[in-house]
């Protein structure tokens, strides 16, 4: 996505004024959050060990930044992409039963990112699992995973709001839910992302079911790795997918910002579909793998949420980087600057 420079963009904190808000929202949304959906912190890690499988591969096609590790006869680790399938592992370690889960600060770099509006090589989100049982593993317990999520997203608009009165809230009291089925079937000739604008833009906050598997037209919505979300398992509305995104109109900007993906994870039988359909079965004899092939790991949701692009929705930022610490490159940094936009 090309640079974005609103008409007439007016910052309404100043960079001293935007350090308190984001300390604001952080603190306040990951304890939200974690009352919606029982949920307890855990501390992160920001690499692991290549060849375990715990390493989110996001769409399948991602390289993390690696590195060699002297003092282990250079076993070679990896900084993380996300903590999908780390999260389920920790769920079965430490024996957290169905209903609750945990949470966690992750950080990554994403050194492949187009850098734009949205886009950083550094990212920020709230990495979250929960264990459930085998009968949750529906649609209905995924969409009031959904509005609880969004609930706690509200609750922290409001309060920026009663924080910084002149900046109102602009989203919906409630969010949308679609099928990418059933969105590629009645709008066959606009792209996933043209879609995703159209819709958006119409109820101000969606969240897109079925995200990874192919449509109705013979292509999917959007990548998904195939071994943590549940896209191929075909739900109780007929289509096929029990995971989805959170896109949310952002009214700066003028384009929908997915603020989180997020799902019912891989069953064994899932898992060993989805890697078949990716053409990737050897990946079956990796560590997570067998162990959740085995039975050894818990069924659970999950998903992460973006911390940056939700300081930059809340506040009514027009880049990313207005709430986060990266690396920019300098025509970049003076574009931003002449339109007023003063990056961290």
């Amino acid at each position: 996505m090309p640079l974005i420079i609103p008409q007439k963009y007016r910052r309404k904190l100043l960079p001293e004024t935007t350090e308190v808000a984001i300390k604001m929202i952080k603190d306040a949304f990951q304890s939200t959050l974690a009352q919606e959906l029982n949920l307890r912190r855990v501390t992160a890690p920001l690499f692991l060990l290549s060849g375990t499988g715990l390493n989110d591969d996001l769409n399948g096609v991602e390289h993390a930044v690696t590195f060699t590790i002297d003092a282990m006869n250079s076993q070679k680790a990896e900084v993380v992409h996300s903590l999908a399938k780390w999260k389920r592992y920790k769920l079965g370690a430490y024996g957290i039963p169905a209903g609750y889960g945990l949470y966690t600060d992750m950080n990554a770099i994403r050194t492949f990112e187009d850098l734009d509006n949205l886009h950083s090589i550094y990212v920020d989100q709230w990495d979250w699992e929960k264990t459930i049982r085998q009968e949750d593993r529906n649609i209905k317990y995924l969409k009031d995973t959904v509005n609880k999520i969004y609930a706690a997203i509200r609750k922290v608009e409001h309060l920026v709001y009663e924080r910084f009165p002149h900046i109102t809230p602009t989203l919906p009291e409630e969010i949308t839910f679609l099928y990418a089925d059933e969105l590629a079937r009645d709008y066959p000739e606009l792209s996933p992302k043209e879609r995703e604008t159209v819709m958006a833009k119409k109820y101000g906050a969606i969240f897109i079911i079925g995200i990874g598997g192919d449509l109705c037209d013979g292509k999917p919505h959007d990548g998904r790795a195939p071994d943590y979300d549940d896209w191929s398992t075909i739900n109780e509305a007929g289509y096929a997918g029990l995971n989805g995104d959170i896109i949310v109109w952002n009214h700066v900007l003028d384009i929908p910002v997915e603020l989180s993906s997020m799902g019912i994870r891989v069953s064994p039988e899932s898992l060993t579909r989805q890697l078949e359909m990716r053409g990737c079965p050897e990946k079956a004899q990796l560590t997570f793998h067998r162990m959740l092939l085995e039975g050894e790991l818990p069924y659970t949701i999950g998903g992460g949420i973006g911390q940056s692009r939700l300081c930059m929705l809340l506040l009514h930022k027009a880049h990313v980087g207005e709430v986060q610490a990266s690396i920019w490159p300098e025509e970049h940094i003076m574009d931003c600057a002449a339109a007023g936009i003063e990056l961290l």
